[in-house]
This record gives structure tokens, C-alpha cells and sequence, in this order.
């Protein structure tokens, strides 16, 4: 799924960042139907929102599990905050670290960029939604 494209080099041609990468990524491959107005959103939070901060792929990826498991705001959602945190912990654990500017220091090459920190996010987000929609198959949201 999202992993696959990741890794394949998905965004790499039209110059994406982690974020764009994850969000415009996960439109395709869990049929999310964003408009190019929506994917557009995630341009800011790239290079940790340009700041170094949280890792754009990770911040896109709380976009998507918003848009699979919140139906109108986060206060009535029974999943979004749990998912969030399993999100965070789960890619903790597999690197070490959730902030840009480290994560770069340690994974970023200068021929695959910062593929493995992305991918990794994209592997973390395709266990949570296949766990969460009972398949591996990609589907709209699961509310």
C-alpha cells in the first residue's frame, strides 16, 4: 500500500516533502479522494513545519487517520487521540526519534533523501489502518 509507493520513490519526480509525500501518497493508495486544494494542506509541514520539529510524514499522517476516523471533529471521536499516540510510539520505537532535525541527522542520505524516515512513517500508518478496517485492502474510511 502506502509503503510500497513510498518506497518505489513516490513523489520523488514532482519534488515532494515528507508531508506531501505521505498525504498525496495516502490519497492514492487508500482512495481517500482529496482534492488537489486539500492535498495541498500539507505543504507547511515539511522539514518538521519547517522548523525541525515533529517529521512532516508523521503530522500527514495524523491528516489521514483525521480523515478515516473523525467524522466531523476530534472531541467526538472514540479513535483519533489513541491513534495518534500509537502512531507516535509505534515510530519512536522503530527510529528512535520523532522530531525532523535529528531524524535527519541520523537517516537523511544525499541519494534517497529521507525515503527510509517517510517510509517508515507509511509502514507505521498501513499497520494502524489495516488493523483498524479488519483488511489490507485499501477503502475509504472506517468511522
Amino acid at each position: 500500500m502506502l509503503y510500497e509507493l513510498i518506497n518505489e520513490g513516490f513523489g520523488d519526480k514532482e519534488d515532494f516533502n515528507c508531508a506531501e509525500k505521505i498525504l498525496y501518497g495516502a490519497n492514492q493508495a487508500y482512495n481517500l479522494g482529496f482534492s488537489h486544494e486539500t492535498l495541498k494542506l500539507s505543504a507547511g509541514f515539511g522539514g518538521g513545519m519547517a522548523i525541525g520539529s515533529v517529521c512532516g510524514a508523521l503530522t500527514a499522517a495524523v491528516m489521514v487517520l483525521s480523515s478515516l476516523y473523525v467524522k466531523n471533529n476530534a472531541h467526538e471521536s472514540t479513535k483519533i487521540k489513541a491513534l495518534s499516540l500509537e502512531l507516535f510510539s509505534t515510530y519512536r520505537k522503530e527510529m528512535g526519534e520523532i522530531n525532523c532535525g535529528p531524524l535527519k541527522a541520523r537517516y537523511r542520505t544525499e541519494e534517497l533523501k529521507c525515503r527510509n524516515v517517510i517510509a517508515t512513517a507509511a509502514k507505521v500508518l498501513d499497520r494502524i489502518i489495516e488493523r483498524e478496517n479488519g483488511q489490507s485492502a485499501p477503502c475509504k474510511a472506517v468511522i
